[in-house]
């Protein structure tokens, strides 16, 4: 297990998968806002490609975020994208609703930044995200990311086109926290 100052970074379980569902991914509006397609349904006991982890695909490692006080699921976080030419990857994390707004973003994203630069050798590590989505930029932020530019009008969400913002930062930029 991966471990910040709040919460580890560990492999998915399969019991994780349910809770991940019905608390992240059954919401049409947070589904809405997280993926980049329109919300559908799953039907219950598929092979959810969002949450069931394929251990062949190597371009996405997908973790559960457990607190690390009583090991509680808090979420999901991923890297993705994983392109090991150019040595860059993007960052995407999903809280539980009673998860949020106990920093626990910030320490993902903090965790995310030490496997992508530490553990994989990255140069580069990015995070799209809508632009009123300010827990997300806050979290990105406190970790050295920087606003690179603005996609504007390019997500289509619940039936109006959102802004998203492009976050950056480089290997050379960041600065590994002690408890990483």
């Amino acid at each position: 297990m991966l471990r910040g100052t709040k919460v580890g970074l560990r492999a998915r379980h399969d019991e994780d998968i349910p809770i991940l569902r019905a608390e992240l991914y059954d919401d049409v509006v947070n589904g809405s806002r997280a993926e980049g397609g329109p919300w559908r349904p799953i039907t219950p006991g598929s092979k959810d490609p969002r949450l069931v982890v394929d251990d062949k695909e190597h371009r996405s490692v997908p973790f559960s975020v457990v607190e690390l006080a009583g090991g509680t699921l808090v979420g999901t976080a991923t890297l993705w994208g994983i392109d090991t030419h150019n040595r860059s990857a993007h960052i995407g994390l999903g809280l539980l609703p009673s998860a949020r707004g106990k920093g626990y973003g910030t320490d993902v994203v903090a965790v995310l930044c030490h496997y992508g630069f530490v553990v994989r050798g990255l140069h580069r590590l990015q995070i799209e995200t809508l632009a009123d989505n300010v827990a997300m930029l806050r979290s990105a932020e406190r970790n050295g990311f920087v606003r690179e530019g603005v996609l504007r009008s390019s997500s289509w969400v619940l039936g109006e086109f959102l802004d998203e913002v492009l976050l950056g930062l480089l290997a050379e930029e960041w600065k590994q926290a002690p408890q990483a």
